[in-house]
């Protein structure tokens, strides 16, 4: 009994001994299986992941893409642009056998209210917007009539500043001179501009591109000379005068610098 069961534990420890070194080959296969799967599973996740991202900044075809831009095909421009656009702005190139237009001669009445046509003024006028064809005369005198404004309050003022940067030199030193005199005495001029009736050019010339432009107001003021005291010495205070004076104005023709200058007064008649 004993070898039997001796034989049959052995038989059992035996066929133990064996499947033990079986298991292992099992277990392995497992796990490369486990192994493969896995990694073909990261791969697939990365290959969606990037056509994802491909798609997104591609973008997909829809049907309604634009054919790519040529740049020397003729393009018009869109229905509105063209229903819209004036003719007069197309820009028509002078073809070998057509004469160019000529430019239209200026009108007889451009100065009209200014000067009579063909008259020294008118001439003089013409000459300027020769060579500075953006001449305003209409706006220069409207200029001179706010210069005279400023130039007469400044010199009863006694403000040289002002003066310096509206005359000429010798203008300016002769207003000067007038001021100086006058602070030595120890007076004061109030001006009160009551209106400028009217401002009208007398007189253009041009020399070397330098103009010169004389004009003549017509004003209604109101001027006092005080003493130290206070005293009207000459004037009034309170009564209106008529005053004319006869100034002229020069600038280069052609520069940046688009200041006049007072460069000669005069009193009127």
């Amino acid at each position: 009994m004993r070898a039997v069961e001796l034989a049959e534990m052995r038989g059992v420890r035996r066929a133990g001994a064996t499947g033990s070194r079986a298991a292992p080959t099992s277990e392995t296969g497992s796990t490369m299986q486990d192994t493969f799967d896995v990694t073909t599973i990261i791969f697939l996740a990365l290959a969606v992941f990037v056509i994802w991202r491909l798609r997104s900044v591609l973008g997909q075809k829809t049907g309604r893409e634009q054919p790519p831009l040529d740049p020397f095909t003729r393009r018009e421009p869109p229905e509105a642009t063209r229903a819209t656009a004036p003719a007069d702005n197309v820009v028509r190139l002078p073809t070998g056998g057509a004469e160019r237009p000529v430019a239209a001669a200026p009108a007889a009445d451009r100065w009209a209210g200014l000067a009579e046509p063909q008259s020294p003024v008118a001439q003089g006028l013409d000459e300027m917007a020769r060579i500075e064809p953006e001449f305003d005369a209409r706006g220069f005198v409207e200029g001179a009539k706010a210069a005279y404004e400023m130039i007469v309050t400044a010199f009863a003022q006694g403000d040289r500043k002002t003066l310096k940067n509206l005359l000429s030199k010798d203008v300016y030193e002769g207003f000067d001179r007038a001021i100086a005199e006058r602070e030595k005495r120890g007076e004061k001029v109030e001006t009160t501009f009551v209106s400028i009736d009217r401002a009208e050019i007398v007189g253009v010339e041009v020399r070397n591109r330098v103009a010169q432009v004389t004009v003549r107001f017509l004003s209604k003021l109101i001027t006092a000379t005080r003493n130290s005291e206070g005293a009207v010495l000459d004037g009034s205070a309170e009564a209106v005068v008529d005053v004319t004076d006869v100034w002229t104005f020069a600038r280069t023709l052609g520069t940046r610098d688009p200041n006049w200058q007072l460069v000669a007064t005069e009193a009127g008649q």
